[in-house]
């Protein structure tokens, strides 16, 4: 029965050995904790912390998504936008932004379109499916191919999840993910700038042109629109349309797209008319 023993003896030597390290890092985090730390140490409590926020941020739920793009959509609106009252054209954009949905990477939350009354070309998209498309946008557009390539791509931010990733960047770089908590008007506050006034970076607006892309031509849309639009806004005059002037160079994106369509091609031509679509936004002056 010695040898018996003696290997017993071993494993919980080993085992042992394991945990006092555990132990001992346990030991210290509760002594940081419960310490304060002279003022010209490094601060190394919110480092330790800002894990956990960032964890948070990065793992809230649908529901939880959706309220805090509720939040930000309540304050776009009480101060920054003007939504459109054309109950025509609102419905068109819910029907263009519907039928890309199914396709999207992300079918089954909550899309709430909206139209922005606002001259200047472009559109955005904020967190929980919510997206605003401006009015001079639309009438840019010769066909209904080419605004759904624009509504396509928005989508793309959601289903990649863009603005919630630069938040948390933002979070974290400002200080505002801390031991306490991240303070919920400021995080809306951080949402709602990033989303109106920061770029994204040039990986994000790539990955939502292949998001929309894919959800284009599973929608039966023309691929080749979101190509054209973004050539023909490329080459307009005057100044640069700020649907493209908070992106990548559209020449980069026109050729990463073209690639994307050749390696995946359609017979899908939908949203082609031009005639029809000006039919479609007649009410819009």
């Amino acid at each position: 029965m010695n040898w018996l023993y003696n290997s017993w003896n071993k494993i919980f030597s080993k085992r042992r050995r394991l945990l006092y390290p555990l132990i001992s890092v346990a030991v210290a985090l509760s002594f940081l904790l419960g310490t304060v730390l002279p003022s010209n140490a490094l601060d190394l409590l919110p480092l330790l912390l800002r894990g956990v926020q960032v964890v948070q941020l990065s793992n809230i739920s649908p529901r939880q998504e959706f309220e805090l793009g509720q939040q930000m959509n309540q304050q776009i609106l009480s101060s920054q936008v003007r939504l459109s009252r054309n109950s025509e054209i609102n419905r068109y954009i819910q029907e263009i932004g519907q039928r890309l949905v199914p396709h999207s990477d992300r079918p089954n939350i909550r899309y709430t379109f909206q139209v922005v009354d606002e001259d200047s070309i472009n559109a955005f998209a904020t967190t929980g499916g919510f997206v605003y498309i401006h009015t001079g946008l639309i009438r840019a557009a010769d066909n209904e191919a080419e605004l759904a390539s624009v509504i396509a791509h928005e989508i793309g931010h959601i289903g990649g999840k863009h603005l919630l990733t630069q938040m948390r960047q933002q979070a974290i770089a400002s200080g505002i993910a801390t031991a306490a908590g991240v303070d919920r008007n400021q995080i809306v506050g951080l949402g709602v700038n990033l989303a109106l006034k920061l770029p994204r970076s040039r990986q994000d607006e790539f990955d939502a042109d292949r998001r929309g892309l894919r959800a284009l031509r599973g929608a039966g849309y023309d691929q080749s629109a979101m190509v054209s639009f973004m050539q023909k806004l490329q080459r307009g005059r005057g100044s640069t349309p700020a649907f493209l002037s908070t992106h990548p160079a559209a020449a980069d994106r026109v050729v990463a797209l073209r690639r994307l369509i050749d390696a995946n091609p359609s017979n899908g031509n939908a949203g082609s008319d031009s005639a029809a679509y000006r039919a479609n936004i007649r009410s819009l002056r």
